[in-house]
């Protein structure tokens, strides 16, 4: 948070100081009798209308003074102690403190997700990757937004600005993170936001939403590794439900997170402990072992192949996919770690 959003209070401060300065300097000239202490007094209780007695008998002049001074710090002092007041109960120092502490725990993150939009896809994002226990940082512009998930969840990452601009991105750790995902509802603002993050991180993983038709290829050729279109995905999920229902049910049962009977677990060539590297499925026998079944795999190339045989070779720059309950998941985890 910049100092900026305390604009107000400085101005109240201000306000403030600049009565007092008034109320002194006027008493002092005004009332010779008066020392600098009695000043002071005189102003306090005339600025804050306690109804105190003077300290000595004020001269014709310093009445006049005394009701000059009621009058211009009547309502000064008034907006003055509601703006400080309001900062206060509104959480206003309470959030600057805490940026103060996002700041410095962000210039010791690493390897972490850059989540740019709380709506509706950033929030979703954010349940996912807070379900797989990975560390992540929201970008968010609006401040009311921010108040809401600081409010609810006062231990997430936040960061108030605009994600498509580069100081904002630095801000989050783009140059330290792992990935990025940009949900903005804007797709000019997610095309800047992809073009300035693979500028400043090549090797980062960019994730973008879309809503447009041709804004996907826009995307990927500004440097977007994936591009998610949720209204054409939503549209194509409905009608195979028509189409297909049972086998769009069952891959829903067996996907959806909500489901914790299920897992579905992506395992890479270099997470296997070294016995296991360089081994063929048959000779890892993890049907025999956990219960889980490899389902899938990928090649150094990046082709996905469905089932793969038995004597596929585990080779480095690969990766398996196994489907299992949750029990045996964990099972597999513990034999190739």
């Amino acid at each position: 948070m910049k100092l900026v959003r305390f604009k107000k209070i400085f101005f109240a401060l201000f306000l403030l100081m600049l009565i007092f300065v008034i109320g002194v300097i006027g008493y002092s000239f005004l009332e010779p009798a008066y020392s600098l202490i009695d000043c002071f007094y005189m102003t306090i209780i005339t600025v804050s209308t306690v109804g105190f007695g003077e300290v000595h008998q004020l001269s014709d002049e310093g009445k006049l003074f005394t009701g000059f001074l009621i009058i211009i710090s009547f309502g000064t002092f008034a907006y003055s102690i509601s703006v400080i007041t309001s900062y206060i109960i509104d959480g206003e120092f309470k959030n600057y403190f805490k940026d103060i502490k996002v700041s410095q725990e962000l210039t010791k993150l690493q390897n972490h997700v850059i989540v740019c939009g709380f709506g509706r896809n950033g929030s979703q994002s954010v349940k996912v990757l807070t379900d797989e226990k990975l560390k992540f940082v929201i970008v968010e512009e609006k401040g009311t937004v921010l108040d809401e998930i600081r409010s609810a969840h006062p231990d997430w990452l936040t960061i108030e600005g605009d994600s498509t601009n580069d100081d904002v991105l630095i801000k989050a750790g783009v140059k330290t993170a792992k990935a990025l995902i940009t949900t903005l509802p804007n797709d000019a603002d997610n095309l800047f936001v992809v073009l300035s993050a693979r500028v400043l991180n090549p090797t980062l993983k960019i994730i973008s939403r879309a809503s447009d038709d041709g804004s996907d290829q826009k995307l990927k050729r500004a440097g977007a590794d994936n591009v998610i279109m949720p209204d054409k995905i939503g549209g194509a999920h409905m009608a195979s439900l028509v189409s297909k229902p049972d086998i769009i049910e069952f891959w829903d049962y067996i996907s959806v997170k909500e489901n914790e009977s299920i897992s579905l677990e992506q395992i890479s060539f270099d997470e296997l402990n070294e016995r296991y590297q360089n081994k063929t499925i048959q000779e890892l026998d993890i049907r025999s072992r956990t219960g889980a079944n490899i389902i899938g795999y990928k090649t150094k190339d990046g082709q996905f192949i469905i089932n793969p045989s038995a004597d596929t070779i585990i080779a480095p720059s690969t990766m398996i996919f196994a489907l299992g309950s949750t029990q045996q998941i964990e099972k597999l985890k513990t034999l190739f770690s």
